[in-house]
């Protein structure tokens, strides 16, 4: 039978305001020794860094909020947590785990990072209410879980964020199911879920409502240095909403990242839907996306002092392959190659871009059931396109339906509507750069 460790039992105080880090601690270390429940009642708990231990499940009742502390005496630092020195991050986290295993978090309950304590408006950038938020220097993580083999987070709800949400680092075995991550829209940095050279991992039935991108699958430089890149990754029935990417693959690729699905997604008001970066030397192969639907656009940005969040990426872009050289050092940005798409079905306001280098060529993409609508959906005017973090930055330059530079064997097939200011006199079908095997099939149903 399984055992209830409840963290009332411990000496927590659900009044918002004690430091339950202590008490929660006791009961996770006393459930870990034979397999146990940590129970989180209804009530509101304040608590400092808490570290997740093996053959648990952490359990948030019905009524239960659990609330990251801001305060920097109660928030362990990332070296100091994980006995080394060789991460750059700054701010620690709230849950912390690493080297174990059989970890559940489950439960009607919600985890809040007090993001809204963190992200202010200093309402002179002239954006909007649509361009990043300014940030306090001192923002936690929610969570961070490295090398976890049996992770599982299922049922709850995470909301306001201070920087990422659920960032899952060279784990294996990791299903993420039925989740809400409810985050401020405008909030920089305040990823939904990150796939960080994780390994067998399946993201389902989840809502992901946030500033900066809802899910990524990346590899970071290091954690891919330990724990080797990303593959193996399922993500189906989610419905995303960002300022930025739907779904971003990179752009941190100091590992490789293979064997993708990303199916039967609501996406929902991003800057872009699927985007697919190369910048560090890796490869990225094998992706499948299908069944995609919603809607993308450009968000207006800021101009702001070095160190805070001037504009999100993105200008609309219903798909966005892209490898190109990171800095001006023009190191190999890495390879993409065989991507396929199908029944993708996007109101967008730019490109299917697809644009590699001489030396870094995209190949092998193949895109059919293409329904795109191009039509004007936000405040921001159109005419350039978006490839940071790179040295071409954001440039100026018409809008067709496709654009391709440096690709190989390349076929796109669908149709696509326009909507003024799109005309199809004014917005060519495809222009080529430099591709070789590229075919377009794309039909106009005005």
């Amino acid at each position: 039978m399984n055992s209830i460790f409840n963290i009332l039992d411990f000496g927590a105080a659900a009044d918002g305001i004690t430091n339950n880090a202590p008490a929660i601690q006791k009961a996770v270390d006393a459930a870990s020794e034979n397999g146990g429940t940590v129970l989180i009642p209804p009530g509101r708990f304040l608590s400092g860094t808490v570290r997740l231990r093996s053959n648990i499940d952490f359990h948030l009742s019905n009524g239960a909020v659990l609330i990251g502390s801001l305060n920097e005496d109660d928030v362990s630092d990332f070296n100091e947590l994980r006995g080394s020195d060789d991460l750059p991050w700054t701010g620690g986290c709230f849950l912390f785990a690493k080297d174990e295993s059989n970890i559940t978090i489950s439960g009607a309950g919600t985890i809040c990072g007090q993001g809204e304590k963190v992200f202010f408006d200093d309402n002179a950038d002239g954006g909007f209410n649509e361009s990043p938020l300014n940030v306090k220097p001192f923002r936690p993580r929610t969570t961070f879980f490295e090398n976890i083999t049996n992770l599982t987070v299922r049922d709850i709800t995470i909301k306001d964020a201070a920087r990422w949400t659920l960032h899952m680092a060279g784990c294996t075995y990791v299903n993420v199911d039925g989740i809400k991550i409810l985050n401020n829209i405008r909030g920089a940095n305040n990823d939904g879920i990150d796939c960080d050279c994780c390994k067998h991992v399946t993201v389902s039935n989840c809502l992901v409502e946030t500033g900066d991108d809802a899910v990524v699958i990346k590899s970071v430089e290091a954690m891919s240095r330990l724990y080797g890149g990303s593959e193996n990754i399922v993500v189906k029935g989610c419905i995303l909403a960002s300022r930025d990417s739907a779904v971003k693959i990179g752009t941190e690729t100091h590992g490789d990242i293979r064997n993708i699905i990303i199916s039967d997604c609501i996406v929902r008001g991003c800057s872009r839907g699927i985007g697919i970066w190369v910048r560090d030397g890796a490869a990225i192969e094998n992706i499948h996306i299908h069944h995609i639907t919603g809607n993308v656009l450009r968000y207006a940005g800021s101009k702001r002092p070095k160190g805070q969040p001037g504009s999100w990426w993105g200008q609309g872009e219903p798909v966005f392959i892209n490898s190109t050289y990171r800095n001006t050092d023009r190191k190999f940005p890495g390879i993409i190659r065989n991507v396929t798409m199908d029944h993708i079905c996007l109101k967008a306001e730019s490109s299917i871009f697809i644009a590699g280098e001489e030396e870094s060529v995209i190949s092998h993409i193949r895109m059919t059931d293409m329904d795109i609508t191009l039509c004007r959906q936000g405040t921001q005017e159109h005419g350039s396109f978006d490839e940071q973090p790179s040295p071409r930055g954001i440039y100026p330059h018409s809008i067709p339906v496709v654009y391709g530079r440096f690709a190989h064997d390349l076929y796109i097939q669908g149709r696509v509507k326009y909507e003024k200011p799109y005309t199809k006199e004014k917005n060519v079908f495809c222009e080529f750069e430099r591709c070789t095997h590229a075919s377009v099939e794309i039909s106009d149903y005005n």
